[in-house]
């Protein structure tokens, strides 16, 4: 058997102060979890253009990466499930507010870094922290670190 990380996009995206999340519930019955705008990278598609997707569907935000904030790599006890996150930072232009938002997504909100805090027993994973303190700490890596070829 090959063993296969998932391979996962985030948008870490900041206004005036606040950090959008999304609130979504992954299984049923396992409550509201905040994660930032994430998701599996789709078949044919570059790991830039699976952020931006997953934003759009997820917040109904455009996104525009404008730097690489991190590769993270975390394992799940819980779901024995390893994922590889290649998290971005970037602004939002257009928001579509009439957008029907990804199943299993209820909303997404712009919250503060206390609020945050003061939430992360419902934090999806211990990755919606650590990018955060990341993006505070001002990591940013330029986008041409991650090169897309076609065969």
């Amino acid at each position: 058997m090959i063993w296969k990380p998932n391979v996962t996009v985030a948008a870490v995206i900041e206004q005036n102060g606040k950090y959008l999340l999304v609130e979504e519930e992954p299984e049923a019955g396992s409550g509201l979890l905040l994660n930032q705008p994430a998701g599996h990278l789709d078949p044919g598609e570059t790991i830039i253009q699976g952020a931006i997707r997953e934003t759009l569907e997820e917040t109904a935000y455009t996104f525009v990466p404008e730097y690489v904030l991190g590769i993270y790599q975390w394992h799940s006890h819980h779901t024995d499930t390893t994922y590889l996150r290649f998290a971005f930072g970037g602004h939002v232009t257009h928001h579509d507010p009439v957008r029907r938002l990804d199943t299993g997504i209820l909303q997404a909100t712009w919250f503060s870094v206390d609020e945050i805090n003061q939430m992360c027993h419902r934090h999806r994973s211990p990755l919606v922290m650590q990018c955060i303190q990341d993006h505070l700490a001002d990591k940013r890596y330029p986008l041409e670190l991650l090169t897309h070829y076609e065969s």
